[in-house]
């Protein structure tokens, strides 16, 4: 139409001015709603889009179960597999490994175990291996044969490795060419029916080398029948966590976990064009399900590092054109503490996904990393609630609203500090806190959000549910996580509760800790607990001793005892020496008191140690010690 056409077509007369006060009218009113909704409502439309990609999400995966297809992370590998072979999908040490590689080498693992071993559809095999690509190999490998995969931390040793192995009960395990003197000595510890195979040519005595028989295996596909999967809520991996009390336990972790798992990064707004570094360990949720799995989902390629290196860090991310990597909180701080340099802000690093990081690292990052969107989540490896700061405010592990609340039933319960346990009242139900007060966070046990429990002795799974908590019959999951709810409905983590602290990104046991300690023949008894430092994420492991009558401190063997028995992460920093230990009403070691003393010599007479890594020993807490210490002139 042309203009003089468009004129023509505009009403005239007595209408016009009617018309176009009613536009007029319409569009203050537009004006006026967006300003109250950006008023009153400021992340409404951030909240509706981040939803509807959840929603989409969970109508996607009801259609294709309601058409019988169960579609697993396996089966979107072996189609990317098909649509790009050629598109590099790892990239470790500056070699390229494709989509067409991973697959045939995992088609090899699995031909080797058909042909080689017993297994079956439905066993577990345990994986103990560093970050590199053969642990993919072996992970897809064994899933290509329906096995249930049982990741173990490539930190623990001797008696925490072996109760780890025998926990998940499996039919083989399959040890990396860098871990196979860990598995040494434990080999005669080790059940007689469970196979061990190495990924080196020459491996001990009792141990099948895995590598010999990979290079004369056939890559061509293994038949679908043998990974089929009938039911999304099958086994699919374990993945251990240290719950809340004890020994490592292994978590299940379901096909359906895994696939919902693998669409975080997604949901996040990555896309098959990313490139994604991955320095987080593959034994973790983080690094398998939401790294791998992630990349699986997009299609996208990762980068992979055997081990996170603060120095390396940008240098591998201009080198791979890295866009997005994963995080936990002490990996920014590590990299804000290297020394300046130029350029720092000359990448394509457009976002970071991960948890744990402080409110104040946060801001010195961006303010020196450059325009990095921060997307903090929060999730327990086995628990049945996940929540992701889409917003990027800072400092909040996640966002809640009445809708999401519709999806994913959540409480914060009042916490007694003191007993250690939910606050009930006289009738005996939890309370909620108010906004902005801690509470302890729980979850809604229910069909759409079950929870799966650990393998093994069914008292874990049950020491992990909180029973009649609002109403007689109702089940919530018991994350072992105070936060604390703003009153913009953003969620903040505010610490742990119970035995068991966060350090270096890993959830410790105390009672695992203190277990190993008193096994000294001179220590009548210990409590471990976590301080708090300046500036670093988590709590330290601190030991409370008590000796045995007529025994002296034998601070040589308790420094032997603990780097042996321990990974470096959970070895006690700190030391308090006590006459007497004070119990609790229900015959536990009081622990609130002592934590809020942590390990001040100002405060405490107790005698005082600090575990010094460079002395390799425990050394007397001094005022001078401390002072270094509290002034981050010593790294923990």
């Amino acid at each position: 139409m042309t203009l003089a056409g468009l004129g023509s077509a505009w009403p005239s007369g007595p209408v016009a001015p009617k018309l176009l006060s009613w536009i007029s009218g319409l569009g203050a009113g537009i004006v006026l709603l967006h300003f109250v909704q950006r008023l009153l409502f400021p992340y409404f439309w951030a909240d509706f889009w981040f939803l509807l990609k959840v929603v989409c999400c969970g109508v996607q995966m009801e259609l294709y179960s309601r058409k019988g297809k169960l579609v697993t992370v396996l089966d979107k590998f072996l189609v990317h597999a098909k649509k790009q072979p050629q598109k590099p999908f790892i990239i470790y040490e500056g070699d390229i490994y494709t989509y067409e590689d991973v697959d045939k080498r995992s088609s090899r693992v699995a031909h080797v175990f058909l042909n080689h071993s017993t297994l079956k559809t439905g066993d577990t095999v345990a994986l103990l291996m560093s970050n590199e690509p053969d642990f993919v190999h072996v992970w897809f490998g064994l899933a290509k044969l329906g096995c249930v995969v049982a990741f173990l931390n490539s930190n623990i040793r001797s008696n925490s490795l072996l109760h780890c192995i025998r926990s998940c009960e499996p039919r083989a395990l399959v040890v990396g060419a860098d871990l196979l003197e860990a598995i040494e000595e434990i080999l005669p510890g080790l059940p007689e029916d469970i196979s061990v195979w190495g990924l080196k040519d020459s491996v001990p005595q009792g141990v099948i080398s895995l590598k010999g028989k990979l290079s004369t295996a056939s890559d061509k596909p293994v038949p679908s029948s043998h990974h089929v999967a009938s039911n999304l809520k099958s086994p699919y991996l374990y993945i251990f966590t240290s719950g809340t009390t004890g020994l490592p336990k292994a978590a299940v972790i379901t096909q359906l976990q895994a696939v919902k798992g693998s669409a975080g990064l997604w949901a996040f707004g990555c896309t098959s064009d990313d490139i994604i570094y991955i320095t987080l360990p593959l034994y973790h949720s983080s690094g398998s399900l939401l790294g791998i799995g992630g990349c699986i989902e997009l299609g996208a390629t990762c980068v992979l590092k055997k081990k996170f290196s603060a120095s390396q860090f940008w240098n591998d991310c201009k080198k791979y054109n890295v866009t997005v990597f994963q995080y936990i909180g002490e990996i920014c701080r590590y990299l804000c503490k290297q020394p300046k340099r130029e350029g720092e802000k000359d990448h394509q690093v457009r976002l970071a996904v991960g948890n744990g990081v402080r409110s104040d690292v946060w801001r010195e990052f961006l303010d020196r990393f450059g325009n990095i969107k921060m997307c903090e989540f929060y999730g327990a490896t086995e628990g049945n609630i996940c929540f992701m700061n889409h917003t990027g405010k800072i400092g909040a592990v996640g966002r809640t609203n009445f809708f999401y609340k519709l999806f994913f039933i959540f409480d914060l319960i009042k916490y007694d500090f003191e007993k250690d346990e939910p606050i009930r009242n006289e009738q005996g139900w939890c309370s909620r806190v108010k906004k902005g007060e801690p509470g302890l966070l729980i979850s809604r046990v229910n069909e759409k959000n079950p929870f799966f429990g650990y393998a093994g002795n069914k008292k874990h799974t049950e020491k992990k549910l909180l029973c009649d908590v609002f109403k007689k019959g109702d089940v919530y999951f018991n994350t072992g996580d105070l936060m604390v709810q703003d009153h913009e409905n953003f969620l903040y983590f505010w610490d742990r509760i119970g035995d068991t602290f966060r350090w270096k990104g890993e959830n410790i046991a105390t009672t695992e800790v203190a277990d190993v300690i008193g096994m000294l023949d001179f220590i009548q008894e210990s409590n471990v607990y976590g301080v708090a430092v300046p500036d670093c994420e988590g709590k330290t492991g601190m030991a409370s001793i008590i000796l045995k009558p007529n025994k002296s401190l034998d601070l040589e063997k308790v420094y032997e005892q603990v780097v042996t028995f321990l990974p470096a992460y959970a070895c006690p920093r700190f030391l308090r020496i006590q006459e007497k230990m004070e119990m609790t009403g229900t015959f536990k070691p009081k622990k609130f008191q002592m934590v809020q003393e942590g390990f001040s010599p100002l405060k405490i007479s107790d005698p005082l140690y600090f575990l010094d890594n460079l002395k390799k020993a425990y050394v007397p807490l001094t005022k001078e010690l401390y002072d270094q210490i509290m002034l981050g002139e010593i790294k923990l």
